[in-house]
């Protein structure tokens, strides 16, 4: 159809098909009286005696939900061998494609988990991820898990990308630095299980 400007409104609207549709003018009345006014800055002024949800942040923190999804953690056994065996399950797992995990073999001389493998470079970029928590239900031998720190500003975009050393667990009271042997007569499938409550004395470096 050919545009003419001279065709009135009513023909464009049939020839559209909208002659069924009703409608409306706008109607512009102006501003509001002056009493629906105030109602509106009643509203206003009142809200500043209601008690206010926020808190004085930093001086003041309200604490989390139990559940609530904060930054990684990477968990050691009882001894303190890391429970991460390298498998990359969990980058498979991330929909955001955070979390790069490169395994390694552990040997007799260094032995940074039970088993055969253990994570040697594990990385999560906190630029990328969206904390959803799939990472940790894909983890085998829940070596992942969240903690409620959410605090994980900075001032340049690499310090968010978290490396294997700033997500480890700290060592707790009975467990030894890796690499050390795994505990006498126990294998990988011992610790998994929980057997392993702490270090033994033979697995110090002399």
């Amino acid at each position: 159809m050919a545009e003419n400007n001279d065709q009135p409104i009513e023909s464009f609207r049939r020839d559209l098909g909208l002659e069924a549709v009703q409608s409306a003018p706008v109607q512009n009345h102006g501003p509001a009286s002056i009493g629906n006014q105030l109602k509106g800055f009643w509203v206003t002024f009142i809200t500043m005696f209601k008690k206010v949800n926020t808190v004085q942040y930093p001086e003041e923190r309200e604490g989390t939900a139990p559940r609530f999804h904060g930054r990684h953690q990477l968990n050691r056994h009882a001894d303190g061998l890391e429970k991460c065996i390298g498998c990359e399950l969990c980058a498979w797992a991330c929909p955001a494609d955070a979390i790069y995990v490169e395994g390694a073999e552990n040997t007799e001389e260094n032995r940074m988990s039970p088993g055969e493998r253990y994570g040697k470079v594990y990385q999560i970029n906190y630029l990328r991820c969206i904390f959803c928590g799939l990472c940790i239900e894909a983890c085998p031998t829940r070596a992942l898990t969240m903690t409620n720190e959410f605090e994980l500003a900075d001032n340049s975009r690499a310090s968010l990308i978290y490396e294997k050393q700033d997500l480890l667990a700290p060592l707790r009271q009975g467990m030894l630095m890796p690499p050390h042997p795994m505990y006498p007569d126990m294998d990988d499938s011992n610790y998994y299980k929980g057997d392993v409550l702490g270090a033994h004395p033979s697995q110090e470096q002399p």
